[in-house]
């Protein structure tokens, strides 16, 4: 099991607040905690850990850097949140400002960099395409045969362990209550509106919820008669032992992703491999995915006959709220590394910087990512169950979108003017008969 900081329970059970959010990942930790901040009576409710699943797990990346152009303005916000963090929260959550590095070996990736940048600088972002000649210079150790790059000097990079357990205990300063092994079985509803959620504790009293839960916000959803069409893919990745400094940042390269740690080890991955089990969640929404599995995805996605057919988030269950759930079962989701990606993760490091040659890995783990058919999250109202705003499906993308993410939703929850424009979010994008956009990345 990975190792994440700890967060303390709140002392007493409340009975009643203003807003629950359901989850303690990055996206719930942060919508928390922004709802603190403008004094709301906001309960946060987990399951198991808080930021044990995905939140914990990922690489670690803070990037606006090859994003879709519809996520690109709420990563922008959410970089500057990452910036303000340490001085607002009074904690260090390991972000660092050290830029991001993308270098390739086909002239086609550079020509691709550049088209998404003319668009992404109409939107206010800029970033530096790199000559091989330039690319080698910034990385004068690699060895692979540089077709150029792309460097994002406002980029950066967080700690996982840290993030979401250091944002949960700001909020809990601000007064926001969070029960940890304590699960949401299901809304308590009023006349067709949110009125309360039912917990493993008791009912909690209140006119709106947030479900921030990740790779269960699927399952939770169906409970209540909810098509939330997102399929889990297990992605795996590794850290080492200290080694020498190649970067102070993060770098993807031919076939890895490269992230330096704070204790002197790397995080690894090879971007886009993953795995789904076939089970009934994921069959029921197949059809959602045709673009993505017809896409060069297809050929990084294993898909395989796990236990998740019978048990964990993609399983076809029903419960009522006075009896044991599914979350209850599975206090903190820790699927199985895929350990033939761990050795080919580490051979293509040492392939472009040989003296990473001693590579030791100290730990490997996997995480359920969350993923939507165009790889973009819904943040989203639900018109059919008033007083409910879903925060699922990032695909991903959540820890680097986690704090703009939070501060969007504490907007949409106290029915402000919200910064972004919500339509690409929107849930009903799947059954409005609106056209999709092509996946471009995992």
């Amino acid at each position: 099991m990975l190792k994440i900081d700890e967060v303390e329970d709140s002392k007493e059970f409340t009975a009643q607040c203003d807003v629950v959010v359901i989850g303690g990942g990055i996206v719930g930790v942060c919508a928390t905690y922004e709802l603190a901040r403008r004094g709301v009576s906001v309960v946060l409710i987990e399951k198991g850990v808080v930021g044990a699943e995905q939140s914990g797990r990922n690489w670690g990346w803070v990037r606006q850097q090859n994003r879709d152009i519809h996520e690109l303005p709420l990563a922008m916000r959410s970089l500057r949140r990452w910036n303000e963090f340490d001085e607002e929260l009074g904690e260090d959550v390991g972000f660092r400002k050290t830029g991001i590095l993308y270098g390739t070996e086909h002239q086609a990736d550079v020509a691709r960099w550049e088209a998404w940048l003319v668009k992404a600088r109409a939107v206010g972002f800029e970033s530096r395409i790199l000559t091989a000649r330039e690319f080698q210079a910034r990385t004068p150790s690699s060895r692979a045969n540089w077709a150029g790059g792309v460097w994002s000097e406002s980029d950066g990079r967080a700690e996982p362990s840290k993030a979401a357990p250091a944002i949960a205990r700001a909020a809990q300063k601000l007064g926001a209550k969070i029960y940890q092994t304590c699960a949401a079985r299901g809304l308590d509803l009023s006349a067709g509106r949110v009125s309360g959620v039912w917990t493993e504790r008791g009912r909690i009293d209140a006119s709106r919820v947030v479900l921030a839960g990740g790779a269960w916000s699927s399952l939770f959803c169906r409970s209540h008669g909810i098509d939330l069409p997102t399929i889990n893919v297990v992605g795996t990745a590794l850290r080492t032992a200290a080694a020498p400094a190649v970067i102070e940042g993060c770098f993807s390269g031919p076939d890895f992703a490269l992230r330096r740690r704070i204790d002197g080890g790397y995080t690894i991955a090879v971007p886009g491999y993953g795995r789904m089990e076939l089970a009934p969640q994921n069959l029921r929404y197949a059809t959602k995915f045709r673009k993505m599995f017809r896409s060069k995805l297809n050929k990084k996605l294993k898909v395989r006959i796990g236990e998740s057919f019978f048990s964990g988030p993609e399983a076809h269950r029903t419960w009522r709220e006075d009896e044991a759930s599914p979350f209850e079962a599975t206090r903190v989701l820790d699927p199985r590394p895929d350990v033939e990606w761990l050795s080919r993760a580490i051979r293509n490091v040492v392939k472009v910087f040989p003296e990473l040659s001693g590579l030791r890995i100290a730990h490997a783990w996997a995480g359920a990512i969350d993923t939507s058919p165009d790889l973009i999250p819904v943040i989203s109202s639900v018109p059919s169950k008033p007083g409910l705003v879903i925060a699922a499906g990032f695909s991903g993308h959540g820890f680097g979108l986690g704090p703009g993410a939070g501060l969007l939703i504490s907007q949409m929850v106290l029915e402000d003017t919200p910064e972004f424009d919500l339509h690409p979010f929107r849930l009903q994008r799947f059954s409005d008969g609106s056209e999709l956009a092509q996946p471009e990345m995992m």
